[in-house]
């Protein structure tokens, strides 16, 4: 019977196990598996942070290059902030921008890889860094603020991420930026602070002697104190303790020495009280500091400090002043934290590999070097400064035909492209019959001191794993653009290697629109192969020839706004339209004169509202009279605001752009289009050519000359005009 009972305990224990393990599956061990087949990473929270990198100092200088990925809280602020067909350049690094300032990076892969050619292949140390921002430094400033995504909190939960490890032992930081003010805002404090305001607070100064328990706690210290000072002049009971009485608030006042000099040291006394000693030292003692002193003493209690002259106290307030600042420095340096494997990375000028990694750059610039630069162009040149050598392995597949064969034309993800570049790292037990077809290249794991050459954590979309399939993506990729590493002695030289030349600093800005960055010169071409499935869903996109609407009459499609527009400038005239969201949109017209001629005329008909108005064909697309419309640049303008609401008319709304058609063009220019169009007309009245050949509705076939006058993009106001 015992037996019995003790079976069903045990069974109810582990079916108690595996249902916390269903519930919580982000609570992840960080311990290491001897099993080759499920060894986990080296996981490096703060507890184990000082080793972790000095191992992986050593790894990073032997290392040929170094692949990283990051995990972050999520990506997009708000919908119209995602990357958009219509999103120039310099839009999409304000968007990247955006997306880095508002979310905060929770865990950071970093994995060196190293050849050996001993053994013909790539000894990689995969480092598995979880990261969360902490307000080291006390009294700098308010808390670490950043935003959330549920999809990306799901996602990671998904993926069994551990947030207790992240929140409760996660790595914090200081930025480059952060540590540079830190340190300028502690020299210009103890430049400019004086011996006296070091001892005196200005509560203290200000505070009144009004309550009775004060006045009688401030006349019984004055008291102590002074008995304790005539003891000390007397040269008589140094070092003795002095004891109060049974009901007096101060327990115990002992004599130690401070700096070569006699002290009483203040023990259970609350804050108030402090103040109430500090104020009845400066008032009633010349040659006795009140200092809260700590660091270089044993006991970091508030003490009162004996000298013998104003020069020894002004001595002893310098060397108060001295030390405090040593352990403020102390504090700072510290906080970088983290920071403390970028420098490394940055300092060693290697090879850095990651994938669709322009985010990931923007995430490192901006958490551990300084603020995000206003432009790409500035943007561009900081980053080459930290980090010269960048690979983009998504760039590599995309822009090689060879490689989009090896992954059988399917998608370029990280994980596919892993499982069909690297099929003996992905899956151990594949066939040899498959290995035969392509050279394979042979990676080895080594975590702490233990290698292996088959190795597969399985833990996907976590940043120390996904950074070793990155890698491992490279190494492949290498050896079929015909890189013998063979041929090689280490360390490799890939930074300067012929055939990686055309990959490296290249980088996707922008999958979706296939437009890819040369952060060496910050100009933007598109990709070959990678995209071309995306560009073909539009027309040549010409910025100039774009208006923005918004707050536009709700359920409106794209289908009726262009029918609204051709009605108007002819059935030609509009390329293109594409919803931001619910509330704006872009259209494209197929000539930069109707951009101008579109925006003054929904202000007249605006302002006239008149039954011609209401009966124009644009008035369902300016129904209610709140539809608000721009050139492209005032697009610009509103994402570069760091507001971030749900909806785009809100957002512009937030900017403070209040007018209800704005364009950006010189006053000039305007008269100059006026006065061109002044003239046409009367041309047209010369040739008594009738309005109604162009009127609303007009044919197709019908086409209107480049200099043409202004009221004939919109027919009725020019019948209402002649």
């Amino acid at each position: 019977m015992k037996k019995y009972f003790l079976v069903r305990a045990m069974a109810m224990a582990e079916a108690q196990a595996r249902n916390r393990n269903q519930l919580f599956p982000f609570n992840r061990f960080l311990c290491s598996s001897s099993n080759s087949s499920d060894l986990t990473l080296k996981n490096v929270t703060k507890s184990n942070f000082e080793p972790a990198l000095a191992e992986l100092r050593s790894h990073v200088r032997e290392a040929d290059f170094v692949s990283f990925d990051l995990e972050m809280t999520g990506v997009t602020s708000a919908p119209w902030r995602e990357s958009f067909e219509f999103d120039r350049a310099d839009i999409r690094y304000l968007k990247v921008k955006d997306s880095a300032e508002k979310f905060a990076v929770v865990q950071f892969g970093v994995c060196p890889f190293r050849w050996d050619s001993k053994n013909r292949s790539f000894i990689a140390h995969p480092h598995n860094f979880y990261v969360f921002p902490r307000q080291e430094i006390p009294g700098d400033g308010p808390s670490y603020e950043f935003s959330c995504q549920t999809t990306s909190l799901d996602f990671l939960a998904k993926y069994q991420f551990d947030f207790n490890a992240c929140i409760y032992e996660g790595i914090s930081y200081l930025s480059r930026r952060q540590e540079e003010e830190g340190l300028r805002r502690l020299n210009s404090v103890y430049n400019d602070e004086s011996s006296e305001s070091l001892s005196s607070s200005k509560a203290v100064a200000d505070m009144q002697l009004v309550r009775m328990a004060d006045i009688l706690f401030a006349e019984r210290m004055t008291n102590k104190i002074g008995e304790w000072r005539a003891g000390l002049l007397r040269d008589t009971n140094e070092g003795s303790e002095f004891q109060g009485s049974s009901n007096d608030t101060v327990q115990k006042l002992q004599t130690i020495f401070f700096k070569m000099r006699p002290a009483l040291v203040l023990n259970v006394l609350t804050s108030r009280q402090l103040r109430l000693i500090e104020l009845v030292i400066k008032k009633h003692f010349e040659d006795l500091v009140y200092v809260h002193a700590t660091g270089e003493i044993s006991c970091p209690q508030p003490l009162v400090v004996y000298t013998d002259s104003t020069t020894d106290r002004d001595l002893l307030m310098r060397e108060i002043k001295h030390c405090r600042k040593n352990e403020a420095v102390t504090k700072i340096k510290a906080a970088v934290g983290f920071r403390h494997v970028i420098d490394l990375l940055s300092t060693e000028r290697k090879l850095i590999v990651g994938h669709n990694c322009f985010l990931d750059i923007a995430h490192i610039y901006n958490k551990f070097v300084g603020p995000l630069p206003l432009t790409v162009e500035e943007y561009v040149s900081e980053v080459q400064k930290h980090f010269p050598y960048i690979v983009d392995t998504k760039v590599m597949l995309n822009s090689d035909s060879s490689f989009l064969h090896l992954v059988k034309k399917g998608s370029t993800s990280l994980s596919k492209a892993f499982t069909f570049l690297c099929p003996q790292i992905a899956s151990p037990n594949v066939s040899s019959i498959v290995l035969a077809d392509n050279p394979r290249i042979k990676v080895e794991v080594q975590v702490d001191d233990k290698r292996f050459s088959n190795w597969n954590s399985g833990a996907k979309h976590e940043a120390g794993y996904d950074a070793f399939m990155t890698g491992c993506v490279f190494a492949q990729a290498c050896t079929h653009l015909g890189i013998d590493f063979n041929l090689h002695a280490p360390p490799v030289d890939l930074v300067h290697n012929e055939k990686l030349q055309k990959y490296i600093n290249h980088l996707y800005l922008s999958w979706i629109n296939g437009d890819v960055i040369d952060l060496r010169t910050g100009k933007c071409t598109a990709d070959s192969l990678g995209s071309t499935n995306l560009k073909n869903r539009y027309p040549k996109i010409l910025f100039s020839n774009i208006v923005i609407l918004w707050d536009l009459p709700s359920n409106l499609k794209a289908r009726e706004i262009k029918e609204c527009m051709s009605k108007v400038f002819g059935t030609d005239s509009v390329t293109s339209v594409f919803h931001l969201d619910e509330t704006a949109a872009f259209v494209q017209f197929s000539k930069q004169e109707f951009v101008s001629s579109f925006l003054e005329l929904k202000d007249t008909l605006e302002q006239k509202y008149d039954p011609i108005s209401v009966l124009h064909p644009l008035s369902k697309i300016l129904e209610g009279g709140c539809t608000r419309a721009a050139t492209y640049e005032i697009y610009k303008e509103i994402c570069s605001s760091p507001i971030s609401e749900v909806l785009f008319s809100n957002q512009a709304e937030a900017v403070g752009i209040e007018w209800r058609t704005r364009q950006l063009e010189p006053a000039v220019e305007v008269e100059k289009q006026e006065d061109r169009a002044s003239s046409f007309s009367q041309d047209q009245d010369r040739k008594e050519t009738s309005p109604i050949t162009i009127a609303a509705g007009a044919p197709s076939s019908c086409h209107f000359p480049t200099d043409e006058l202004v009221d004939s993009f919109y027919p009725v106001q020019a019948q209402l005009s002649k």
